[in-house]
């Protein structure tokens, strides 16, 4: 089963921390937000290969707005 990472802040992209095809595990960076000035990471809840990015850096994203998932 997919496991959807999703943002919990509404931000920008500032960075993407895995690549299609890496293996991360729970708790791992898979994306950096920013808001009101932080840089506030976004872990996997769960290990697996990531599937899809569905973000760019640089894009502005809402909360529970879809960016990585894990296969």
């Amino acid at each position: 089963m997919a496991e959807k990472v999703a943002a919990h802040i509404t931000g920008t992209v500032v960075r993407i921390e895995v690549e299609k095809g890496a293996v991360v595990s729970a708790g791992q960076v898979v994306v950096i937000l920013e808001s009101m000035k932080m840089e506030l990471p976004v872990e996997a809840q769960t290990g697996g290969t990531v599937v899809e990015i569905k973000v760019s850096a640089g894009q502005p994203v809402a909360e529970g707005d879809l960016l990585v998932i894990l296969g």
